[in-house]
């Protein structure tokens, strides 16, 4: 309680704290919170094997769905407040210097980052 609500999308994280509704304690969507849920997101599955970020072997309609989940829900409604270790690290551990949080949509620089 009091505390904020942070889920991540396609490497996105995101402030849910304002659908608690959805997203709370004992709310529906409540098994996607704290954690990278992008299969489940494309999947439309609670199934614990999809809370993943792993969107391997996904069909073209789930990878769809997925983005205009990502883009018309997600991303319209609640605030970035970080990235992923997927999108910060290569796979070796070592920065991503392609990436830019700047350049990414909606975020907003702070200090802290």
């Amino acid at each position: 309680e009091g505390q904020p609500i942070y889920m991540a999308v396609k490497g996105v994280v995101f402030d849910v704290s304002r659908g608690k509704e959805f997203y709370g304690k004992d709310a529906p969507y409540n098994a996607l919170v704290g954690k990278d849920s992008s299969r489940a997101v494309a999947k439309m599955s609670l199934n614990p094997a999809d809370l993943t970020s792993d969107t391997t072997g996904l069909t073209e309609e789930q990878l769809e769905s997925l983005d205009s989940i990502f883009e018309g829900t997600y991303k319209a409604k609640y605030p970035i407040v970080g990235y992923t270790a997927e999108r910060l690290l290569k796979e070796d551990g070592s920065p991503n210097t392609d990436f830019k949080p700047e350049d990414q949509a909606h975020f907003q620089i702070k200090d802290e980052f």
